[in-house]
């Protein structure tokens, strides 16, 4: 088999670059979930570590243990998904920032043996659900927090939420119970180094979201989001292909070394075309571990197609809006099957 992942490390940092200007003042943070969304955690947090990028969003403790063994002491890293007392005890020893959305963590912290401080952000609910201690159990949070820093055991680094991004209002709405959340944290004398709240799209477009940190992971790899603004719009580009070779031509058409195995969703069959020697040609069928292209003159056999992507007639989240997900998705599903070929190339 041949077919590959490209990565083009250049076009990444470009792309770290543009998330920069778009943030600040904030600072961004590189959300590297999902083995950096698919493309190669090493790789990629090696490269954002040389443009300069010291915040590292991780998502669970493993990750977070994982970016830290890459980057050593000079970065911060921030897990959120956080399941009781063992993931504590990993976090607080691989010098990670805890992201803690539950009042019974504060409990498993304070009943932890350790040495040192553990650094956490509390995450307040804004209406999401997506964990977040919630606003009625918030005073409570405070002042356990404000008693395990008394002790010793606990700096108070941030205060975070998620927002739905599902309108401006329903945002609106998110970010005054945050702000309020902040308020009552710095009335119960906790006043938090970073705040943040916002995410790509958000903030992308909304300054007032940005705070002291914005988590990107999407943009960053070039993936925008479904129904909004293209990529050139955005000031982003995809930096991943997906390609493929022909590995065999007969009458039902052009036989591709990639299919549904190495997570091509077989719902995006006779729904879009890959550029190929012949003009655009229409996957037509897309099996587990080959898809058929309608056929063109002088096809080869050994002939590379580029499927999604980078330099592709789609990307992936062209690919999402086919089937009514979003491109994250489409990125994740690439298979670790398939090896991650990385490049530099300039412009």
């Amino acid at each position: 088999m041949s077919a590959e992942y490209r990565v083009d490390l250049d076009a990444f940092a470009r792309n770290l670059r543009r998330v920069r200007d778009a943030v600040a003042p904030a600072e961004p943070m590189f959300v590297v979930k999902d083995d950096a969304y698919a493309h190669g955690l090493e790789m990629l947090v090696r490269r954002a570590l040389d443009e300069g990028v010291r915040w590292f969003g991780a998502f669970d403790v493993n990750t977070g243990a994982a970016v830290r063994a890459v980057v050593g002491p000079d970065a911060r890293i921030f897990v959120w998904l956080i399941g009781g007392a063992d993931d504590l005890a990993a976090g607080i020893a691989a010098d990670l920032d805890l992201g803690i959305g539950d009042r019974v963590l504060l409990d498993d912290l304070a009943a932890l043996p350790f040495d040192g401080v553990a650094r956490v952000h509390l995450k307040i609910d804004t209406g999401l659900h997506r964990n977040g201690i919630r606003p009625e159990e918030w005073g409570a949070a405070l002042a356990r927090t404000s008693a395990l820093v008394a002790e010793g055991r606990l700096r108070f680094e941030g205060i975070w939420s998620h927002i739905s991004e599902a309108s401006d209002a329903d945002d609106d709405d998110a970010r005054a119970l945050f702000l309020d959340a902040r308020d009552a944290a710095r009335a119960a004398g906790l006043s938090p180094r970073f705040s943040h709240l916002a995410a790509s799209a958000a903030g992308f477009a909304r300054g007032e979201f940005r705070e002291d940190l914005v988590r990107v992971g999407a943009f960053s790899y070039g993936i925008r989001p479904a129904g909004g603004p293209s990529e050139a719009e955005l000031g982003i580009e995809p930096i991943a292909s997906l390609v493929a070779t022909v590995t065999s031509i007969d009458p039902a058409g052009v036989h591709v070394d990639v299919g549904s195995a190495h997570g091509l969703p077989s719902a995006l069959a006779g729904r879009f075309d890959v550029a190929t020697a012949g003009g655009p040609r229409r996957v037509e069928t897309i099996g587990f571990t080959s898809l058929t292209v309608a056929p063109w003159d002088a096809a080869e056999i050994g002939e590379p197609l580029t499927i999604f992507g980078r330099g592709a007639l789609s990307s992936a989240t062209d690919l999402a809006e086919l089937i009514d997900t979003i491109g994250e998705e489409i990125a994740l599903r690439v298979s670790p099957v398939l090896p991650r070929v990385y490049a530099k190339s300039q412009g």
